[in-house]
């Protein structure tokens, strides 16, 4: 007997894992699937499974539905929901505040190379700090859509250790070159992933912030990767050392 039920709470494919392994100790219970992007998960067992004996083996962070209730409890479900500019207020802010001190710092000589270097290394500097929040968690969001992570999980690990070393670079104006072309390279990985996210139209937690911040996969995520790509780019041209 096959079964889909609804669960909500999963942000992470570490989520997913961790349901799966906790669903499948249930008596004659066989071939879980669980699903992030559906947010449901099938099952087969010869007996019946209900909603109360997957609530009793999973935490109490995950809601779950039966299927036949999926329609009434996701139009309640996305009335509540909050707007993309809501959920994308976190990482403005964070922006907007790289933005502006970037600026002050420089606001004397207004020194462009200047003012972008230190934005790039505010930028590495602050995001490293919200993945090391929570750097398994970030490792197990991060795969779902980087390609390189995907196919080499070290990398996903030593991922905020390499921002973190950029921004050093960039703050204290050492081999910003080198800098500058690794900038291009993981960025420029990340952002494939990130677009062919987008238009599969995935709806999976962007990792740009870690778990601490739970941001959705969005057009501002490329954005925020596009500005970062074009900084370099232009400092490469103009012949920055």
């Amino acid at each position: 007997m096959k079964q889909i039920f609804d669960i909500e709470g999963m942000t992470c494919g570490g989520c997913v894992q961790g349901v799966k392994q906790k669903i499948t100790v249930l008596p004659n219970v066989s071939n879980v699937n669980v699903s992030l992007e559906n947010g449901t998960i099938a099952l087969e067992s010869p007996n019946l499974i209900n909603t109360e004996d997957i609530k009793a083996v999973l935490p109490e962070k995950y809601k779950v539905y039966n299927s036949k209730n999926s329609g009434k409890k996701k139009e309640a479900f996305l009335v509540a929901e909050k707007t993309k500019l809501q959920q994308l207020r976190p990482l403005l802010l964070i922006l907007s505040y790289i933005s502006i001190a970037s600026f002050w710092i420089h606001f004397k000589e207004m020194n462009t190379t200047e003012i972008m270097l230190t934005f790039m290394g505010l930028f590495y500097i602050v995001f490293s700090f919200f993945k090391f929040l929570d750097v398994k968690g970030f490792v197990s969001s991060f795969r779902m859509y980087d390609p390189l992570a995907k196919q080499f999980s070290f990398y996903a690990w030593i991922y905020p250790f390499i921002e973190t070393a950029l921004g050093l670079l960039f703050l204290t104006r050492t081999e910003i070159k080198i800098g500058l072309i690794i900038t291009l390279l993981i960025l420029g990985i990340t952002t494939i992933g990130v677009t062919k996210t987008l238009v599969n139209k995935q709806k999976i937690q962007c990792a740009c912030l870690g778990t601490a911040l739970k941001l959705p996969m969005t057009e501002a995520t490329f954005i925020e990767n596009a500005i970062m790509i074009i900084m370099s780019i232009i400092m490469l041209l103009i012949g920055v050392n």
